[in-house]
């Protein structure tokens, strides 16, 4: 099926979707003598040719570090560095110094961890989590409870994958301080309605922080409309470099917390006797940053605005519905996640087949899945499986890449049988 004649493909009608995918060159690949078609996007994104552009710009014209020399060079560095800061902040609908710029979400969850609710949490404390988080959304809370006493309390879900919201709700009790979830599962695809659970949580006084790793590449996000107090994401997912991401958080939040890492450029002045520290956001940014990392990650917000963030989301809309049609129909293939509200995630099974052999065969057919537990133990046990395979979409697939999938997982499943 062409995207010219699927008729739930409504971005189709202002985006020229097949322009769009010439913009990434690693896309015209062949693997094992098979044309590429790159489904996990879930697991990093691919990066158009103007943000390879603009990392190897940097290196070759204006390489020097940020915030610490006068010349030219340092300068032009300081500029573009800074420059990504505010793209983001704009692309997020947030105040640029309430951005701290870091390495992704796994730093910003722990950054919080250590540094809001390390000093904050005592015995009789609670923390609220759901079956579906990462570990990246699990273990540093789990750390800060072992060295406070506190403890963890889990917000389960339902057959389809989604939150049982009064059950959720029931948990935010007076002795809970934090609530932390995604706002779209890395393996279910399902959109949590974090605004208004942001509200309940608000109103009970708890403070709320939002992995958005999956959600930023892919759906609009207004931080500011959520009324979260921590929001976390990636930036290699968004087409940008990796090691690039950022924390947004309140302002009052910021300016209580005390440094994580310390080191050059998060302090005013150092004396032995006693160190003075920068304002927020640079008080948590410590050492030479990943300059040409984040100058790409400016370069990738560019892009994502200039295609519109609701157009990516049609566009992914249409290649999930297309996908997910054409596997219901395959007998003994099972797909864990059918929430009303979902992203282009699809994580499924197929009987009798391990996950990690239908990975490894479809790879030599040239598509690219991930196979395994998706840092999620907590949920593949819910759902008893060891792991799953999943396919992930990203507006720079097609159609006919969604027919050469399914056509790939009908040849393995017969070699399989």
């Amino acid at each position: 099926m062409s995207a010219s004649t699927h008729g739930t493909d409504l971005a189709s009608t202002s985006v020229d979707w097949d322009r769009v995918r010439s913009d990434f060159p690693l896309l015209t690949r062949q693997v094992h003598g098979k044309p590429l078609v790159y489904l996990d996007s879930a697991n990093t994104g691919q990066k158009p040719a103007v943000v390879i552009d603009a990392v190897d710009d940097f290196y070759r014209r204006h390489n020097a570090n940020v915030s610490r020399a006068v010349h030219a060079l340092g300068t032009e560095a300081t500029e573009s560095y800074e420059g990504a800061r505010r793209k983001l902040a704009a692309f997020f609908n947030v105040r640029a110094d309430e951005l701290v710029l870091c390495s992704g979400t796994t730093f910003a969850l722990n950054l919080v961890a250590y540094s809001w609710a390390l000093p904050r949490l005592q015995p009789g404390d609670a923390i609220v989590l759901t079956r579906m988080e990462h570990h990246a959304n699990i273990v540093p809370w789990q750390l800060v409870a072992q060295r406070t006493g506190a403890t963890i309390k889990v917000a389960d879900i339902d057959a389809r994958g989604e939150l049982d919201l009064p059950a959720l709700y029931a948990l935010l009790t007076p002795e809970v301080k934090l609530l932390s979830l995604t706002h779209v599962s890395n393996v279910l695809g399902t959109v949590n309605p974090v605004r208004e659970i942001c509200r309940e949580a608000r109103r009970r006084g708890i403070v709320t922080a939002i992995d958005g790793s999956q959600a930023a590449p892919h759906r609009p996000v207004d931080i500011a409309a959520i009324g979260c107090d921590f929001y976390a994401f990636t930036g290699h997912k968004m087409c940008g470099p990796t090691g690039t991401g950022a924390l947004w958080a309140r302002r009052e939040h910021l300016a209580a917390m005390p440094p994580f890492i310390g080191g050059g450029e998060m302090i005013r002045e150092v004396r032995f006797e006693g160190t003075v520290y920068n304002d927020a956001p640079h008080k948590f940014e410590a050492g030479t940053p990943n300059i040409a990392g984040f100058i790409g990650l400016g370069a990738a917000v560019d892009y994502l605005s200039a295609l519109g963030m609701a157009q990516v989301e049609a566009r992914e809309q249409a290649l999930l519905e297309h996908a997910t049609q054409a596997l219901s129909a395959i007998e003994g293939l099972r797909i864990f996640g059918q929430a009303r509200e979902k992203a282009a995630v699809i994580s499924f099974l197929v009987e009798g087949a391990h996950a990690h052999d239908l990975a490894t065969l479809l790879d030599l057919e040239g598509v690219a899945i991930r196979s395994g537990h998706h840092c999620a133990h907590p949920l593949m046990h819910y759902f008893g499986v060891p792991a799953t395979c999943r396919a992930s979409f990203a507006f720079y697939n097609t159609h006919e890449e969604v027919d050469a999938f399914v056509a790939a997982l009908h040849k393995v499943r017969r070699l399989l049988a």
